[in-house]
């Protein structure tokens, strides 16, 4: 059962790199040496060759790339946290008599966590995934606001970007 957890929750994230279904468009767009995240040394990074076969999508992957890159750095806090044991009180499961500080750091974790929890984790994702946050705004702005305050110098402002792009 947790490995058929593990393979849906795997397959269900390969989704976000699927191209939509729609029409082909016929467009000149090109990836501009400007863009953000065309940094030194790689310059355009397409080791795929998906820009040259689906340029029109080059928006959305950008959009999918730098919002499941958010969600990675957050997941890299979390595992942090967690290895330093930094706990919260209680019981994640008062059934099974099993508290956040029995959950073991690493890969060991998620084999502890009881099925009913897993599944309520992935459902979760799946909401945040496809109705709460979408990949659809292509500037990255979700709403929520910049750590630290707002960024007004659009130099600086391209910096973090390209900063949280190649990093993420």
């Amino acid at each position: 059962m947790m490995k058929l957890a593990i393979t849906a929750l795997l397959a269900g994230s390969a989704a976000a790199f699927a191209p939509a279904q729609s029409g082909r468009v016929a467009t000149d767009l090109a990836v501009s040496e400007l863009e953000l995240g065309v940094t030194e040394p790689l310059g355009v990074f397409d080791p795929l060759g998906w820009l040259d076969s689906e340029p029109e999508a080059f928006e959305r992957r950008r959009a999918v790339e730098r919002k499941h890159g958010r969600i990675a750095m957050a997941a890299v806090v979390g595992t942090i946290v967690h290895n330093n044991h930094i706990v919260f009180d209680g019981y994640i499961s008062p059934s099974n008599n099993l508290k956040f500080s029995d959950i073991p750091t690493g890969i060991d974790g998620i084999f502890t966590v009881p099925t009913a929890g897993l599944a309520q984790i992935i459902a979760f994702v799946g909401f945040v995934e496809l109705a709460w946050l979408p990949a659809s705004q292509y500037d990255g702005d979700y709403g929520v606001g910049y750590f630290g305050g707002d960024i007004l110098d659009p130099e600086e402002k391209a910096r973090k970007f390209n900063v949280e792009i190649n990093n993420g």
